[in-house]
């Protein structure tokens, strides 16, 4: 049997800045809001397979349909450009079409979102070419976590030599470079439990709520992903006008 929901502030969100599509539908805040259902597929079929496949089974089995919703987020990335554009296409066009608000929130937020740790909180995301983006937070009033610095890109070895403090890491990077750090900084880093190294729908759509609430929407026409560094087509284009001087 379906579940019947209550449709008053619901939120589709969108997430597929790294291998993981992740799709929820939630209402409320972090604070007094809950999720009404969420669907997380990882695999090698590329985003624009899957989908919007994946939002028609969520809707589907929630009970709710696209007329019920009030509003779309979308994480903001960093993380994969492919998956930034499919993810960032697919949410504007929902929400224009639906004539509904679009948020959007950095994916290394909606992974900090998940860890209250009284330390420092580094998120990771694995950027390729031997770097990661990273950016780290602080407990707020001992409820949420809190960016205390800009999103950067960082090779495994600056990222390490910055951190000289007791700090929780969370994050796909962690795949790829946990040994390296555990063995750099030994006891003064703290490893998140594996199943909060992607990033969560869930937590994403209970942020917009809270944005929400400040009146804080994307221009649709405007709104564009987070990419922090150039992509390869921009830098071989960069590489080829040189090349003309």
């Amino acid at each position: 049997m379906k579940q019947v929901v209550e449709s008053d502030g619901c939120i589709l969100a969108v997430d597929t800045a790294t291998s993981c599509s992740t799709v929820a539908l939630t209402l409320g805040t972090r604070a007094n809001g809950r999720v009404l259902g969420s669907v997380s597929l990882s695999s090698n079929v590329t985003h624009s397979r899957r989908l919007l496949g994946a939002i028609d089974r969520l809707l589907s089995e929630s009970g709710c349909s696209k007329n019920d919703i009030s509003g779309y987020a979308v994480g903001l990335g960093p993380g994969s450009f492919t998956g930034l554009r499919i993810g960032m296409a697919t949410v504007k066009g929902l929400a224009a079409a639906a004539d509904k608000p679009l948020y959007g929130v950095s994916t290394l937020d909606i992974l900090a979102a998940n860890c209250h740790d009284p330390r420092q909180i580094c998120a990771v995301l694995d950027a390729r070419k031997k770097e990661v983006y990273a950016r780290f937070y602080r407990m707020k009033d001992n409820t949420t976590p809190e960016a205390v610095t800009e999103i950067a890109a960082y090779s495994p070895e600056t990222l390490a030599e910055v951190i000289n403090e007791p700090t929780l890491m969370v994050g796909d990077g962690l795949a790829v470079y946990r040994d390296f750090w555990l063995e750099k900084l030994g006891e003064t880093i703290s490893i998140a439990p594996s199943q909060l190294w992607s990033p969560s729908a869930s937590s994403l759509g209970l942020i917009a709520g809270e944005l929400a609430e400040q009146g804080q929407v994307l221009e649709i026409g405007s709104a564009i992903p987070m990419y922090v560094r150039a992509s390869d087509a921009e830098l071989n284009l960069q590489m080829k006008k040189k090349g003309t001087k």
